[in-house]
C-alpha cells in the first residue's frame, strides 16, 4: 500500500487520482471514474468530487492501494 501525503484538510478523489499517477491529467477523471472500479475504506465511489481526508484508504482497480496521510 503506497501513501499518498496531503498538507490540506482533504482532497477531491479527481485531484488524488492525479497525485497517485492513476492518471495524467485531471481532465480524464471523469471518464476513469466511469470505466475504472475505484472503492474508498471498502465502499464503491465513482464521484471526482469526493472528499478524502486523512486515513482513507483507496483501492483504485489496476492501479493499487493507496492510504491518504495529512502532513
Amino acid at each position: 500500500m503506497k501513501t499518498i501525503h496531503i498538507h490540506t484538510e482533504y482532497i477531491t478523489l479527481g485531484q488524488f487520482l492525479k497525485l497517485a499517477d492513476c492518471i495524467s491529467t485531471g481532465g480524464q477523471a471523469k471518464s476513469f471514474l466511469q470505466d475504472t472500479a475505484i472503492f474508498v475504506n471498502g465502499e464503491p465511489e465513482n464521484r471526482r468530487g469526493k472528499k478524502l481526508v486523512d486515513q482513507d484508504r483507496v483501492r483504485v482497480e489496476g492501479c493499487g492501494e493507496f492510504q491518504v496521510a495529512r502532513g
